[in-house]
């Protein structure tokens, strides 16, 4: 029997979503529990052809075209800061030990489950975490991202249900 590799090297992929600041809350704790190294990361799916065709109708200088483009990942960096924020502001006087467990924060853009699946050899991850779809999105509970994602990853894989609020 091989012997199992400690888990050292922890990938949070976030949605973004409301819920996520509590999947968010296990993957720091889990990392602090297993004295390992936390990296965040969201994949920003890449704009639809559709989408910039009709970007491209209405934004004809391409240098503000450039800017929109850009500014969805400022976008996502913004939405990420304030989720960690509402996470940071949480967990009160136990933050300054649980931020040194966090490695580092990236936004990829690309297909999703291809971009944690990569990420997570890059970093060469032990772990792979990832929140449930929050309930109410026509999706089924793991929603197909998470759902590629253990499909493909040749490394533990943990889906972090979201409460019931």
């Amino acid at each position: 029997m091989a012997p199992v590799t400690p888990i050292r090297t922890l990938l949070y992929a976030t949605d973004l979503s409301d819920g996520s600041v509590h999947a968010l809350r296990y993957a720091v704790h889990l990392a602090d529990a297993l004295d390992g190294r936390l990296h965040l990361l969201h994949a920003l799916e890449p704009i639809s052809a559709e989408a910039r065709i009709t970007l491209q109708s209405y934004v004809t200088d391409p240098e503000l075209l450039a800017q929109a483009t850009t500014r969805r990942a400022e976008l996502a960096r913004q939405m990420m800061a304030e989720r960690q924020h509402e996470f940071w502001v949480e967990v009160g006087e136990d933050a300054a030990r649980l931020r040194d467990r966090i490695a580092d924060i990236q936004v990829l853009e690309g297909n999703p489950a291809d971009v944690i699946l990569r990420h997570s050899v890059q970093i060469s991850a032990d772990l792979v975490l990832m929140g449930s779809h929050e309930h109410g999105f026509n999706h089924t509970f793991l929603g197909r991202i998470a759902q590629r994602v253990l499909r493909r990853s040749r490394i533990p894989t943990l889906i972090i249900p979201y409460p019931d609020n």
